[in-house]
């Protein structure tokens, strides 16, 4: 018998949708990693599950099904529950484009660009748009699993906190506070965030987490019951670093591949300072037969079969970057010498001859002479273009599917000779992506690209090493890491001890 049934069987049926928010002691302290295991362990246990965040500051993203734009993290999360992602589980997605500011989208859709400043003194009228997304959300679930953001204890942003007690107060949850001990200190962090919490706040805390242990555990326990005897404050489930495990980050990237691979095609992906979307690479990066690395120097060009040029947020500032930074010349020498490029969404752009923004869509208006490789040029809109898309690959007609996430027309001669041919919702087919004459530059506005067995297997043979290469099911991969990761939760923290916690809260 299902968990769920067992407890409808003893006359405690799912009344409304409970709730569980994991907050870290640090960023990347495990909270994405944390709530994609509970998504899906729970989800095979025959919960409908959601996943929320309130609020995300990413550069990657993902399209809904309705044209909404949310942050990656919880479109995985969506995934691994079983359940098509919305804009309800991350009703505000915070995309930087500077130092100082970022493109606010809320509900799905860009409201316009903020300072940080401006930003903070805006927050507290997003806090009803939140928690209507949240109320709106548990009217079709049996459990949430909520994510915060950062840290609970940056008490400089608590006063307007939406993201972490702020939002665990309104909606009346309970807290989960994680910490990663591979990064040393962990007693340290979780003694410092739980006392710098209010008092109400810290009656919200009904246990910690220590993520991502590795050896003894007879070793750890010596300070899990100091830890338990000082604050009071059971440690809930001690989770296992679990070796070259695959989840897509939230936003920030691992520099080392998981493991190591027998090179073969020599990948480069130009990682310039507003890049987004980098999860477009992941499956080149686990592809045993591609070595794929990130780069912040032209001199790290060298070798490089193919180099890529990624999505950005802020086009014509990356490509002022790329182009003082001295890749220019550089990316022409690989062309000479028989390299290949490869420019999605942003990076795309960047191959045309010009990047217009009259209207000052990402910067300060204005235009910027672009790399010349593609006789093309971008136009930037305040409309973003936000879809998911399918068709087929034009030399095979094989099927390929992804998503667009750009703010920018491009027209040009190299739009002749395009990469694919999708259908519009109306069912018309439509042309996408553009090459040079001799092939060696390809321009595409598709995310995802990689995701797909036949979006991977045209990239790679459109390269030298096309002959017996190993193909790679990128969606098979990811349900098998849910899967790998629910397993070494499960191991770690007993789904029916995890109900309780939620269903007990507060009476």
């Amino acid at each position: 018998m299902s968990l769920k049934r067992q407890l409808m069987a003893k006359n405690e049926p799912m009344k409304k949708a409970v709730s569980l928010m994991i907050q870290g002691t640090t960023s990347d302290a495990g909270k994405s990693i944390l709530v994609t295991a509970l998504c899906r362990l729970f989800a095979r246990k025959g919960f409908r599950v959601m996943p929320f965040k309130a609020q995300n500051m990413a550069l990657n993203s993902a399209v809904t099904a309705s044209g909404g734009e949310i942050g990656r993290a919880q479109a995985v999360q969506a995934e691994a529950a079983g359940v098509p992602p919305t804009e309800l589980m991350n009703p505000v997605l915070l995309k930087p484009n500077s130092d100082l500011g970022a493109q606010v989208i809320v509900n799905g859709k860009a409201i316009g660009n903020m300072k940080a400043d401006v930003y903070h003194r805006y927050k507290p009228q997003l806090l009803k748009e939140v928690v209507e997304a949240y109320e709106t959300l548990a009217r079709s679930a049996d459990l949430i699993f909520i994510e915060g953001a950062g840290s609970p204890a940056e008490i400089n942003l608590r006063d307007r906190d939406i993201v972490n007690m702020g939002l665990a107060e309104a909606i009346d949850c309970p807290v989960v506070i994680v910490a990663d001990i591979d990064r040393g200190g962990v007693f340290a962090h979780l003694v410092g965030t739980y006392e710098l919490l209010s008092e109400s706040e810290q009656k919200r805390v009904v246990g910690f987490i220590i993520n991502r242990f590795r050896g003894d555990l007879s070793l750890l326990q010596p300070g899990i019951d100091w830890l338990e005897k000082r604050l009071n404050v059971p440690v809930l489930a001690v989770i296992p670093y679990i070796e070259k495990l695959y989840i897509e980050a939230e936003d920030a990237i691992n520099f080392h591949q998981a493991e190591a691979v027998k090179l073969q095609l020599s990948v480069k992906v130009i990682s310039y300072p507003r890049m987004s979307n980098h999860t477009d690479f992941d499956a080149l990066r686990v592809h045993p037969g591609v070595d794929c690395q990130f780069i912040r120097s032209s001199h790290e060009l060298e070798g490089a079969d193919v180099v890529i040029l990624p999505g950005s947020k802020n086009v014509r500032g990356d490509l002022d970057w790329l182009q003082q930074g001295g890749f220019e010349s550089k990316l022409k020498t690989h062309l000479r010498y028989g390299g290949q490029i490869l420019g999605i969404c942003g990076g795309y752009q960047m191959l045309g001859e010009w990047i217009h923004d009259p209207d000052e869509v990402e910067s300060a208006a204005g235009s910027s002479k672009a790399l010349g490789l593609l006789a093309m040029e971008t136009t930037l809109k305040a409309d973003k273009t936000l879809k998911n898309v399918e068709g087929f690959i034009q030399s095979t007609e094989a099927a390929i599917k992804g998503y667009e996430i750009h703010a920018g027309v491009t027209s040009g001669e190299a739009l002749t000779r395009p990469l694919f041919t999708l259908k519009k919702a109306e069912g018309q087919l439509v042309s996408e992506g553009a090459s040079d004459a001799e092939g060696a530059v390809r321009g595409t506005y598709l995310h995802g690209l990689f995701d797909t067995a036949n979006g991977l297997d045209d990239f790679i043979n459109w390269t030298a090493f096309h002959d017996e290469h190993i193909s790679l099911d990128m969606d098979s991969f990811k349900q098998q890491e849910y899967e790998r990761l629910a397993d070494a939760f499960e191991a770690a923290w007993q789904p029916d001890s995890i109900l309780t916690l939620m269903r007990e809260f507060g009476e």
